[in-house]
């Protein structure tokens, strides 16, 4: 049987290097909860939320699935915009995409995995939304690049036009939802300048 000893090893190590820099740290932040930025990214493993922004436990609210989707249907996601807006009063919502996506290769190579086909068909969906503009690249490195980045955009619209971000607007709420692209070569993020607030919807 596989153990998991080492990641125990690990935890404690963590947490004896965070209470060295601050004695205090875990008991204020078991106390309260309140983050300014709701994450919605992708599962994969090389894309973690709270160290690619350089913050610490607590700072981040996250929410996390394949080629981080924001789909109408999909009451997980919903709720942890519900909670971060209406509990939270999150200020900034960020979905963050990244080049080398494997939900958008296989969605891209319409290839066949199963359950997660039906997942990946949204983002087929985007494809066929922008066809041209994606079938005028050369080279499938781009056009997966430009794809990954069209996924995004979508989302950012899917967030924008939910139920929760309308009414969080229309209360006077101060939520802004951007869109972003991280880059695993290189660790940078890319803003893809589609910010959406009351303002600008």
């Amino acid at each position: 049987m596989s153990t998991i000893k080492h990641l125990f090893d690990n935890n404690k190590r963590w947490a004896d290097e965070i209470l060295a820099q601050d004695p205090s740290f875990f008991k204020n932040l078991s106390e309260q909860q309140t983050p300014k930025y709701l994450w919605i990214g992708c599962s994969d493993s090389r894309v973690p939320a709270n160290e690619l922004l350089g913050m610490m436990p607590g700072e981040v609210f996250v929410h996390r699935n394949i080629a981080n989707q924001v789909i109408h249907t999909d009451l997980n996601c919903l709720s942890v915009i519900q909670f971060a807006v209406e509990v939270l009063k999150v200020e900034d919502i960020i979905v963050c995409g990244h080049y080398r996506c494997g939900g958008i290769q296989a969605a891209y190579n319409d290839q066949s995995l199963g359950l997660i086909d039906n997942w990946l068909r949204h983002i087929q969906n985007v494809y066929r939304f922008n066809k041209k503009k994606l079938d005028a690249i050369e080279g499938d490195a781009e056009r997966l690049n430009l794809l990954c980045e069209l996924n995004v955009m979508e989302q950012v619209a899917n967030v924008a036009n939910s139920t929760i971000l309308r009414s969080a607007w229309e209360a006077k709420q101060n939520v802004t939802v951007h869109g972003l692209v991280y880059n695993v070569h290189d660790g940078i993020l890319k803003d893809l300048n589609v910010s959406v607030n009351a303002n600008t919807k």
